[in-house]
């Protein structure tokens, strides 16, 4: 399986509204404190944008909503991946990707046979508060060299400037959050996050 190179992370349809016509091909809804409901009209929306601009979408830890709403992707968290069904995920035909921040993790990840895997944060990070300290681009070679061909998402507190590196070392896909999200023009930091990132698409 081949993922985008360019990740994006948003909390919101409206963000996807605005984001994904530019060119977005690859993104994550990830919503915390809204009501089931919410979500579930969020993930609808967001499903419907995805549709229309071939993009893929990936819903972050709500797999049972996932699976009712007909999507085909999700990513689960340490925490999600111990509470969650896999086996009605895989019986609904989604595919896995799943967040690591050591080996423990990475080997825990490894046994759910997910369809990507994704290490951070890889430098620090303001989005949320982190228990690991940043892991650095050595440590996407480590994981790259323990996971083979699968894909590696690389993710927390990435930029359009540290991009090189991190493909550099390994990585398959760089995803982004605050880089665009707190920009003072998301739109043209989308572009150019674009720009960046089309030259590593396979031909």
């Amino acid at each position: 399986m081949t993922l985008d190179p360019f990740y994006l992370i948003v909390d919101s349809a409206a963000w996807i509204r605005r984001l994904v016509p530019l060119g977005v091909k690859l993104v994550q809804l990830r919503i915390k404190d809204r009501t089931l409901e919410e979500i579930r009209a969020e993930i609808r929306e967001s499903k419907a944008v995805c549709a229309a601009y071939s993009c893929q979408l990936i819903v972050n830890d709500h797999w049972r909503l996932a699976i009712e709403e007909g999507c085909d992707f999700i990513h689960l968290g340490q925490e999600d991946l111990a509470a969650a069904d896999l086996g009605a995920v895989r019986a609904a035909g989604l595919k896995l990707g799943l967040s690591t921040h050591d080996e423990t993790e990475l080997a825990k990840a490894l046994a759910a046979e997910p369809d990507y895997i994704a290490l951070g944060p890889i430098y620090p990070t303001t989005f949320k508060a982190m228990a690991w300290a940043p892991q650095g681009l050595d440590r996407i070679a480590q994981w790259k060299t323990h996971i083979g061909d699968m894909p590696l998402v690389a993710i927390g507190g990435l930029t359009v400037e540290r991009l090189a590196g991190v493909f550099a070392h390994g990585a398959d896909c760089g995803a982004v959050v605050t880089d665009i999200t707190r920009n003072s023009d998301p739109e043209s930091r989308t572009l150019e996050w674009i720009k960046a990132t089309r030259p590593r698409l396979k031909s």
